[in-house]
């Protein structure tokens, strides 16, 4: 073990028992799928059943093969134990080996090349778009694709709809918007490119005389151009938008949750970008230097959106105020978040608490912060911990690549490890939802506590 001062710092393997011996006390529900590959990506899609113990919900992640079999694309269905129903004892009895009962493989696209990201439209969650190691953005369609067999010579599923107009490949930066059928991308052409779903459906609508709701895909169309690597029967549209002003690859984008028109952009050049189409292709506010080295993610606060997130090779979460930015990029973060020990690699919004984020890294740590604690008198009841800290998932033992907060099911995420050599599988994808009495209001919590004592003192012995 690492020494460090006088005490050392605990193995990957100790880290992981004593976290596991706190599951019961830590986490109101938490299920443990072991993968067959690794996963880089993993989203939730809608939820389509409500029972009175649990929910049923789509869940989209990723299968990145060594070739022996085909890359896939997973639809699977996930079952969501509801609030305070779970035992203690049944959600401490995971085996770290094998598949969740929770998780159910519901349709396998063969998917051309790694996924590298999954992105669902708001409008229609069925609608996602993948990024993969070539320059376009592939959109799919993933009730309507066949279920196939990912087995090694199979052809691959053919998008319902690609993406052009990146000059070099595009792996990472996607997003979508949550107001129009927008996509946005960014790659290493150090470009940030804006598509429109709904152009492809009114060119369609035109040339059938019919016209088809956003976000909609038609499968009766011929490709509009492009190279013949891609599929024939897929057709293709190009850009809305093509935004030039980072000095390298870039690495994340995000819309502004009020306005289609509206984005921000990270990249290897340390620069966060402020973005408005309305008024051209030059950035509206460069911020030089916002992290000490490269940017990998962004998040845009859906609550406030004064509010960006930032997240950095230089193991920093750095939160920004766009009223504090100016056209000449001055600007500084008004926190800085300093609880990781590698780097960050995602960084995403609770969409429950406004003041509340995760952020995931190469640390194995999956991190719950608020950022309106910071300071304050409960902050300083753990005096180690990191400013702001609340809450460390620790139940990965390998960077956590991706993670999402579940929209439909309060406080519960979904997160994926390339913890490969570790499980004996393929990587690590959890579904878990912390205690409730970590994030209730403390009157509140101490009022439970309280009625518990006094029944407590009044049951006969």
């Amino acid at each position: 073990m690492r020494e460090r001062g006088k005490g050392t710092v605990p193995s990957v393997d100790e880290r992981y028992a004593q976290w596991k011996s706190l599951v019961p006390i830590l986490y109101d529900w938490f299920a443990n799928h072991n993968l067959v590959w690794p996963s880089l990506s993993c989203r939730w899609g809608p939820q389509f059943e409500q029972a009175t113990y649990k929910s049923r919900q789509r869940l989209y992640l990723s299968e990145q093969t060594d070739g022996s079999v085909p890359n896939t694309l997973v639809i699977a269905n996930c079952e969501v134990v509801k609030p305070r129903v779970a035992a203690a004892e049944h959600i401490s009895q995971f085996n770290e080996e094998a598949r969740s009962p929770f998780v159910k493989k519901y349709k396998t696209i063969i998917h051309p090349g790694e996924v590298n990201r999954i992105r669902e439209l708001p409008q229609n969650s069925k609608i996602v778009a993948t990024h993969t190691d070539s320059p376009d953005v592939l959109i799919w369609d993933v009730e309507a694709q066949p279920n196939r067999h990912a087995v090694l010579g199979a052809t691959n599923s053919h998008p319902d709809l690609i993406l052009t107009g990146h000059q070099d490949n595009a792996e990472f930066a996607l997003a979508m918007c949550s107001t129009e059928p927008f996509v946005l991308s960014g790659g290493k052409d150090k470009s940030v490119v804006l598509w429109s779903i709904q152009d492809h459906v009114s060119i369609l609508a035109s040339e059938a005389g019919s016209t088809k709701p956003p976000g909609s895909i038609s499968k009766h169309a011929t490709r509009a151009g492009g190279s013949n690597q891609k599929p024939a029967d897929s057709p293709s549209i190009g850009p809305r938008g093509t935004y030039h002003g980072h000095g390298d690859t870039v690495e994340d984008v995000q819309f502004c949750p009020s306005s289609a028109l509206e984005f921000c952009s990270v990249g290897d050049d340390s620069c966060l970008i402020l973005w408005d189409a309305r008024t051209g292709s030059s950035p509206v506010v460069k911020v030089e230097k916002a992290h000490d080295a490269d940017l990998h993610c962004v998040d845009w606060n859906p609550h406030d959106v004064n509010f960006i997130l930032t997240g950095s090779a230089d193991n920093t979460v750095r939160l920004f105020d766009r009223r504090n930015l100016t056209s000449r990029g001055v600007g500084s973060p008004i926190r800085k978040f300093e609880g990781h020990s590698a780097a960050v690699l995602c960084v995403q919004w609770s969409p429950d608490k406004s003041s509340v984020f995760g952020s995931s890294a190469e640390d194995g740590f999956l991190n719950i912060w608020d950022h309106e604690k910071v300071g304050k008198k409960q902050d300083s009841r753990s005096p180690n911990a990191p400013s702001g800290l609340f809450f460390r998932h620790a139940g990965h033992r390998d960077k956590v690549v991706d993670f999402h907060w579940n929209a439909s099911d309060p406080w519960t995420i979904v997160s994926v490890s390339d913890d490969c050599e570790s499980t004996g599988g393929g990587g690590t994808l959890q579904i878990w939802r912390m205690i409730d009495l970590l994030y209730r209001p403390e009157e509140e919590v101490m009022a439970e506590l309280d009625k518990f004592s006094s029944h407590i003192l009044t049951c006969p012995s």
